[in-house]
């Protein structure tokens, strides 16, 4: 049995598509023999072994959002960090739903969900990883990245964890509206409720979700795979770089 994997992830680096700046500082081969406190004649070729220091945040780049992003509580009790979350959740078949249809700054509802799923002919099941494909990746490496796609809403959100979904992923910057229509919404008509509802979801029921996917395109079909995305484990944080990958089993 052979099997195919597919990179459902971004890269990190700085550039236009993140909101905040991505730092790399390089101790170069050349120049780590003295950070050692030795020459460079005592090494081989006069050259030592690198090392960088990254500073960004956890959500720069493709990455997993853990319970304890969304608020302190989940479904009444205390919310998970990303180190706390379960690893069976993030093992399990995948489910792409084309939603390309559905235009920026637009909420993704329920209804548009149960289509996607309709015409797939799919029934989900409990720890289904489903993956929203907008198509906003195509922006990437672009400002518009950061502004120009649809996104979840509280219902749409509630009907898939309702029914046994524990991660949701989506290939734009944002798993929520931009910020600037939800913004818009709450200035127009004070509902606060206007502000994050997919994410502030997460504090009725645990859920978690994977933000700036890519790639959903490459997948083989809607179903018939695996996604993987075991979040780095850094402790007691709300949020963790994760390397997302699709595995397609065949013959």
């Amino acid at each position: 049995m052979s099997r195919r994997l597919i990179d459902l992830s971004v890269p990190v680096l700085d550039g236009p598509s993140e909101a905040t700046p991505v730092e790399v500082e390089v101790l170069d081969h050349r120049a780590a023999p003295a950070a050692l406190g030795l020459r460079p004649e005592d090494f081989p070729e006069g050259e030592a072994i690198s090392n960088e220091t990254v500073t960004l945040t956890t959500h720069t780049g493709t990455h997993l959002d853990a319970p304890l992003h969304y608020g302190l509580v989940s479904g009444g009790e205390q919310a998970a960090a990303v180190d706390a979350v379960p690893l069976d959740w993030c093992l399990a078949p995948g489910v792409r739903l084309d939603l390309r249809h559905i235009p920026p700054g637009v909420g993704i509802t329920a209804d548009d969900v149960r289509d996607g799923l309709a015409k797939i002919d799919h029934e989900l099941q409990p720890g289904d990883i489903v993956l929203i494909w907008t198509g906003a990746d195509r922006l990437w490496g672009t400002d518009a990245y950061r502004t120009h796609f649809p996104g979840m809403t509280r219902e749409s959100t509630a009907y898939l964890v309702e029914r046994g979904v524990k991660i949701i992923g989506i290939d734009a910057w944002g798993f929520d509206r931009p910020f600037a229509s939800m913004l818009a919404d709450y200035r127009r008509h004070g509902d606060n409720r206007a502000l994050w509802p997919a994410h502030l979801y997460g504090r009725e029921q645990p859920y978690c979700q994977l933000e700036k996917l890519a790639n959903l395109g490459a997948l083989p079909g809607d179903t018939g795979f695996t996604v993987v995305c075991f979040p780095v484990k850094l402790a007691g944080l709300g949020a963790g770089w994760t390397r997302v990958v699709a595995v397609v089993d065949g013959s």
